[in-house]
């Protein structure tokens, strides 16, 4: 690989370099400043304005401004584990390919393709555990784009409307220590018992059962331990949009006198068929001969973060989310080849729609068709 450039555009050969070099750069959730330190040199090369911000997010812009910003926003953290860096045929596997280095790639490429508007490309840090702090931080310090892709795994044919959100809530309890033979629960019994009410609880808000159906709330023990004096229950609770944070938390305060704590409260976002984000990538997936899929996942992602921004928002990248965190994680190189194009395409196309639109910001986590979408079953465990 001599170089990402050749007569003016994209080495044919550089995205599948390029993500194949960043699989081999490990980037669990804070460790990932080697990587953006790689990518921000890669962004220069391509013509980037590139830098890494204070909490680690790499940053790059290219493009004319004075019109529309596009962001492009990716997480470039993994969960742990090892998957080695091997391609067989078509197959590059590697953890992250699917999760979300191959999107992240993908935005980097279509961006350095699409000069004709203003691209943000954006590598956040620290999605894949709780508090999104890389999205945080840059909905704290940039301006707020016209529009935002978040690059996240939904088949290059596919396009995401939205996901749950999450409230991780924590169960822990002190008693004197009982016998065995006591009629009295054991503090663990005690500790199961409230994450059975909790569980119960959620299921009673939907008439709907399928714990992945979007409009479902779903809590997962993940977490229990303890004895007869002593346990802990931490259960991660998968919610739509509209959910009552605080009716939960009633809940649970009400169920018993020990120690309720939450990590976070990110509310469920969607958005509907009609957004400028979602329309472009529907017709440029069409472009290519695909009847593009819709979806909504029942995990959480850096789209719920930026959703407060109220401005045309999707999700979009290569790979198959069934493969996110798993010992198998791949990616067709085909499929990504096929990502870039797609959104190559759409960039121009979303920009020039922003710029004779008038400008609307939208209310946070539009319902508009929603219900009528099928769920998609891809996440039901990520962060």
């Amino acid at each position: 690989m001599s170089g990402p450039k050749r007569s003016g555009g994209l080495r044919a050969d550089y995205p599948a370099w390029l993500l194949r070099a960043a699989l081999s750069i490990p980037s669990v959730s804070g460790q990932e400043l080697p990587l953006a330190g790689f990518l921000a040199e890669q962004l220069d090369t391509l013509g980037f304005d590139a830098h890494v911000d204070e909490v680690g997010n790499v940053h790059g812009v290219i493009g004319p401004g004075g019109g529309p910003t596009v962001m492009l926003l990716g997480h470039i953290d993994t969960v742990p584990g090892q998957v080695p860096v091997c391609q067989v045929g078509d197959l590059l596997y590697g953890r992250g390919s699917v999760d979300a280095k191959g999107a992240f790639v993908t935005m980097i490429c279509a961006a350095a393709r699409s000069r004709e508007v203003r691209v943000h490309v954006v590598g956040a840090v620290g999605e894949e555990v709780a508090g999104s702090r890389g999205a945080r931080h840059v909905m704290a310090t940039v301006p707020r784009p016209d529009a935002v892709v978040i690059g996240e795994p939904s088949g290059w044919d596919g396009v995401c409307l939205g996901y749950k959100g999450r409230i991780g809530l924590g169960y822990e309890m002190h008693q004197p220590p009982l016998h065995t033979s006591s009629p009295e629960p054991t503090a663990v019994e005690r500790a199961a018992a409230f994450a059975r009410d909790v569980q119960d609880y959620l299921r009673g808000l939907s008439a709907e059962q399928d714990p992945v159906a979007f409009g479902v709330a779903a809590g997962t023990l993940i977490r229990l331990c303890g004895d007869l004096a002593s346990a802990e229950a931490f259960l991660t609770c998968r919610v739509p949009p509209g959910f009552d944070f605080a009716a939960l938390e009633r809940f649970a305060r009400s169920r018993t006198h020990s120690r309720i704590w939450v990590d976070e409260r990110v509310p469920g976002v969607t958005r509907t068929r009609s957004d400028p984000v979602v329309s472009q990538l529907r017709a440029a997936i069409a472009a290519q001969g695909a009847r593009p899929a819709f979806k909504r996942k029942a995990g959480t992602s850096d789209m719920n973060t930026l959703d407060p921004w109220g401005v045309p928002m999707a999700a979009y990248g290569p790979g198959d989310a069934h493969l996110d965190h798993t010992t198998d994680e791949h990616i067709p190189i085909s499929e990504l080849y096929r990502a870039i194009d797609v959104l190559a395409v759409a960039l121009p196309r979303l920009g020039r729609q922003l710029a004779t639109t008038p400008s609307c910001p939208l209310e946070p986590a539009l319902a508009g068709s929603a219900g009528s979408l099928p769920s998609d079953r891809s996440h039901p465990l990520e962060a």
